[in-house]
């Protein structure tokens, strides 16, 4: 739902992949590359990210280009698997609680290279956890992560 209260179309929802897209794209090159994942995931091994590109990269031309990461998002994210958006929550996620809280979404953030202030975190938190006053403006679980992206991709 978008907050003026109508329900977003599926060509709405195909967008929204485009911001996870541009969070992944460290050097904003149209491209995913080996180097912007192992940027993104600091902890993951070469390994990991190997196995990630060649799952990902269909061409294989060395890069993962938008058409190839929604393709591989959407069949990773059938019947209500939570797939790579999913992953993505949880590696925010670091005291596995099942919520990201303001530090959480801060130190993501800054890690992927996205500066934003206290104000825009606690936007973030209040609209994951239910909006305005509705939340419990605490954290944000997977659903109201999902419902970020969406509302930021509008």
């Amino acid at each position: 739902m978008c907050p003026t209260g109508t329900s977003l179309s599926p060509a709405t929802k195909a967008a929204d992949l485009r911001s996870a897209f541009e969070i992944l794209d460290v050097d904003h090159d149209g491209k995913i590359s080996h180097e912007d994942l192992k940027t993104f995931y600091t902890d993951a091994g070469d390994d990991v990210i190997g196995t990630m590109m060649t799952v990902a990269d269909s061409n294989k031309n060395g890069y993962v280009e938008y058409e190839e990461f929604e393709k591989v998002v959407k069949e990773n994210n059938r019947e209500g698997d939570g797939g790579v958006m999913e992953d993505v929550f949880n590696d925010m996620d670091r005291d596995g609680d099942g919520k990201v809280g303001h530090e959480d979404l801060r130190s993501y953030l800054s890690s992927a290279g996205i500066q934003v202030n206290d104000d825009d975190i606690t936007a973030m938190v209040r609209l994951g956890s239910g909006g305005g006053g509705g939340g419990d403006g605490i954290g944000v679980t997977f659903e109201g992560f999902l419902r970020i992206l969406l509302l930021a991709a509008v």
